[in-house]
């Protein structure tokens, strides 16, 4: 029921059940008419779709179209900001902002990003040779004058989560490390999203792990004694948030497809770790990353049984191993 028809519905009920206010206060007839006028937003924005799916190294376009109320014209000062939040939703970074003829992209995102344009209400912005730090929620604002809108839309990679401790042992990374350590190995820290995710895709690991929100948390699928309890029920176990600086733990990594060769290098004996990246390097590769083998492992189906040293894993003992070198692609 619209807000006219309430308010004359509660002043007919008023007057039915009070008919003595009539003559106690006549003026009161001349002021049961209201007229309420409620304008809609003469300007607004939307997408199509709220979430975009894309792979690292590939192309997105974020949908933003603009509505308008016909009596309205885009001017030359309407105003399209692209905008992209941070995993803890407490600051936007600047991505894309244009104003007629003047265009201007920022930071990590400069000369990747541009509007579609493919009308004077498209407002879409388009992500070339996406990162995986690219992931997560854009904002899509309009200002023309006194009018503006917003809406939000996600960009989503495929890709997998790993977990992750230093050669040093478990809980040994406070937040700033652990994004090191999952940059070192070409991934970045997960989100509780893609973690979530993988936990919906049987992924069970009982050490606590940082998050990209600054939160600490672990995915149980097979409840236990050592993993919070064998009645507990299965879930993503939450510490909450944590001392950035002084609270150590592990870390959940996040990595997608890559450009290059994945491989275990045939060698006729088994090696140390200088010796493994001397090899690689020999072989016109350097030695593989853990993200990498993860993402060959899970998104490209390879499968090897032989044990092999990967970067950041030296060990002072020098056991001898394989190695699993890395070739990029330009």
């Amino acid at each position: 029921m619209s807000l006219v028809l309430l308010l004359l519905a509660a002043l007919t009920s008023v007057g039915a059940a009070a008919p003595e206010l009539d003559l106690l206060y006549p003026e009161l007839e001349l002021s049961r008419t209201i007229y309420v006028t409620e304008d809609g937003p003469r300007l607004s924005v939307a997408a199509e779709q709220l979430t975009v799916a894309s792979r690292r190294g590939g192309n997105a376009t974020l949908p933003c179209r603009i509505q308008m109320d016909q009596s309205l014209t885009p001017s030359r000062k309407m105003r399209i900001k692209w905008t992209k939040m941070t995993s803890d939703y407490l600051k936007e970074v600047d991505v894309f902002v244009a104003m007629g003829d003047h265009k201007r992209s920022y930071g990590s995102f400069h000369g990747r990003v541009h509007l579609r344009g493919s009308s004077p209400l498209d407002a879409s912005l388009v992500i070339t040779e996406i990162t995986l730090e690219d992931y997560g929620r854009y904002k899509c604002e309009v200002i023309d004058g006194l009018e503006d809108g917003t809406v939000v839309v996600s960009l989503d990679l495929e890709g997998v989560v790993f977990p992750y401790s230093p050669r040093l042992g478990r809980y040994n990374l406070n937040f700033y490390e652990a994004e090191r350590a999952c940059r070192a190995q070409d991934a970045v820290v997960a989100s509780f999203e893609q973690l979530h995710r993988a936990w919906r895709g049987k992924l069970d690991w009982c050490n606590a792990g940082w998050l990209s929100d600054g939160s600490v948390q672990y995915p149980i699928t097979a409840p236990r004694e050592p993993c919070g309890g064998k009645n507990t029920l299965p879930g993503v176990r939450n510490y909450g948030l944590r001392d950035k600086d002084k609270n150590r733990y592990d870390v959940f990594c996040f990595t997608a497809h890559y450009k290059g060769r994945f491989y275990y290098l045939i060698h006729p004996s088994k090696l140390t770790y200088d010796e493994a990246v001397a090899a690689c390097q020999q072989d016109g590769a350097q030695i593989a990353k853990v993200g990498q083998m993860f993402a060959a492992w899970k998104l490209l189906g390879y499968d090897r049984c032989d044990a092999g040293w990967f970067a950041g894993f030296p060990d002072k003992k020098h056991k001898l191993y394989g190695v699993y070198c890395f070739k990029g692609q330009n």
